[in-house]
């Protein structure tokens, strides 16, 4: 894949471990990478794809000779610049980190410190070096800022973590990383967290950082469209070992391996619109609702319905008030102004106020099933508590109806005694699912519930859902910031900006242009698996600036 001549990082036969201390047999090793080699050049983006477990971070935090969650490096070799970081002692490690390899982490909202201001963090890893000023590396953070397309580079530095965006705070992070000029970039799922249209200025901004200082850069990612923007090669892992390594082009539109194949075409459900038929099960009319204390209005006059059977998804990017509205139906906020009607019957605007019923037909399932799960109950104690609390059932009929349930959600009784966490983020959110099904609801709220899953297995959810939407006829409330989920799933389809619905209507309607310009925005962000695409989206960016 490289000049060996021009080699920057070569990693051989990496091998980390864990051991693993099952409840009911003797604690044994666990391989987490297994014999994994490949080379980067200086000026080279390598990708690296794969589902959850597969090894991805587990091998760029190897760069950094850094194993977390109690992992080990058990065999093989890091050499950066002629040094095998896994063999270096701890003080040559500390030279080596934060000046030849620096890492951008998911969360850049945690990986702050909110007492301090940015720029004194953006600096404070160069400025341990002691051989710049403060000064000069407030210069090169500026300038930075400038490079990374920030808003007012010259005083962004002086605001702390809460006064800026996720999408401006993750470009921050990146200018931290490039500060002490470092060789190579570890990019650890930088977007994965964010909303499509600040993805791609994210993207962009990190693609142009890249090009401008010839930094090397390992991109940790679970999302192939993404990773074919930015990389020169990508390797694909599964389960530790490598899958398939070779140039972006031959990945993207040659691929050998079949789970290759099965990332390049994944998403490929065609769920045909339902008609608009019969009256609406729910019916949000008119709603205006602001949080507790504030007079600043987070919902403006929000009408939208949703019929038996069918799925209404709310689109939009983070704060335009996808799950403001959510918690108005459920009966967490009251509206100002407004009503709902469910099933025929006005809700009372506050969850005290709705009978048990109410309650049992209006279900919601969770964005992070991690914590929507208590980690002490077993599954059978999560899936078997509304079988109790609705229909008073115990004992062997309680029983048969939770392996029912674990059978509908494709996980099977043997399940049942397990806890959270002896289970994978998708089998946890199926056990969600299954919750939620034990009501026997009319409706249920799904809250970006494969935003956090692998594609594969966001797929595999999505499915799931709507077989299970056939079976039981239950109607999907789909809060999403996916387009790609959207188009799969949708009936009709609310567009949200700013707590206001810009765009409403059956999927054809929404989806058929012209389009206003925030829905026309949302769909030229979403990526596509196709080489070039981010900068072919760029310019078009930059051209409807210019025609405004």
């Amino acid at each position: 894949m490289t000049d060996a001549n021009d080699t920057l990082l070569q990693v051989d036969g990496l091998c980390i471990g864990a051991t693993v201390y099952p409840p009911d047999a003797k604690p044994h090793e666990i391989a987490i990478v297994d014999d994994v080699s490949f080379s980067l050049s200086t000026g080279r983006v390598l990708g690296l794809i794969g589902e959850s477990g597969a090894g991805k971070s587990t091998i760029g935090l190897a760069a950094l000779a850094y194993g977390r969650g109690g992992v080990r490096i058990t065999g093989g070799s890091a050499v950066i610049n002629g040094r095998d970081v896994l063999a270096i002692g701890r003080k040559d490690l500390r030279d080596v980190r934060g000046s030849d390899v620096c890492y951008v982490a998911q969360s850049a909202a945690a990986a702050f410190n909110p007492a301090h201001k940015l720029i004194d963090q953006v600096v404070e890893a160069a400025l341990a070096k002691g051989d710049q000023s403060k000064a000069s590396l407030h210069e090169r953070a500026i300038e930075l800022f400038r490079t990374l397309g920030l808003p007012e580079p010259d005083l962004i530095g002086n605001r702390y973590p809460h006064q800026v965006s996720g999408g401006q705070l993750q470009r921050i992070m990146t200018a931290m990383a490039l500060c002490s000029k470092p060789d190579l970039i570890i990019f650890d799922e930088p977007t994965t967290a964010l909303d499509v249209t600040t993805q791609i200025d994210v993207l962009a901004a990190i693609k142009h950082a890249i090009h401008e200082t010839g930094v090397a850069a390992i991109y940790i990612t679970h999302d192939l469209a993404v990773v074919a923007q930015v990389s020169d090669e990508i390797m694909v892992l599964r389960h530790g070992k490598t899958i398939e390594h070779g140039n972006t082009r031959q990945i993207i539109e040659q691929p050998a391996d079949p789970y290759t194949r099965a990332l390049v075409n994944v998403r490929t459900i065609d769920h045909p619109e339902a008609p608009a038929d019969g009256e609406p099960l729910l019916a949000v009319s008119s709603v205006t609702a602001s949080y507790a204390g504030s007079s600043e209005q987070v919902l403006r006059n929000v009408s939208v319905e949703l019929r038996p059977g069918q799925t209404l998804a709310v689109v939009g990017e983070s704060g335009s008030g996808k799950s403001t509205l959510a918690r108005v139906i459920t009966g967490l906020l009251q509206p100002s102004d407004g009503q709902i009607r469910f099933n025929n019957r006005l809700l009372p605007p506050a969850l005290a106020g709705r009978t048990k019923n109410d309650l049992r037909e209006l279900q919601m399932i969770h964005q992070m099933a991690d914590v929507a799960m208590n980690p002490r109950h077993t599954v059978r104690t999560i899936v078997g508590r509304p079988l109790e609390f609705y229909f008073g059932l115990k004992g062997a009929a309680k029983k048969q109806r939770i392996a029912e349930l674990l059978d509908e959600i494709e996980l099977g009784p043997e399940f049942a005694d397990r806890y959270p966490a002896e289970l994978s983020g998708g089998q946890k959110q199926r056990v969600c699912i299954a919750r939620a099904l034990a009501a026997q609801p009319r409706l249920i709220i799904c809250d970006e519930v494969t935003s956090a899953l692998d594609p594969l297995i966001a797929d595999g959810i999505l499915k799931l859902l709507l077989e299970l939407q056939r079976i039981e006829q239950v109607a999907f409330l789909f809060i999403t910031h996916d387009l790609a989920t959207v188009k799969a799933i949708a009936d009709s389809i609310a567009v949200m900006y700013q707590g206001e619905v810009v765009r409403y209507g059956t999927k054809t309607q929404v989806l058929t242009p012209p389009y206003d310009d925030y829905t026309d925005l949302l769909l030229a962000s979403v990526p596509r698996m196709e080489i070039g695409w981010l900068d072919k989206a760029i310019a078009g960016r930059r051209m409807g600036s210019a025609g405004n």
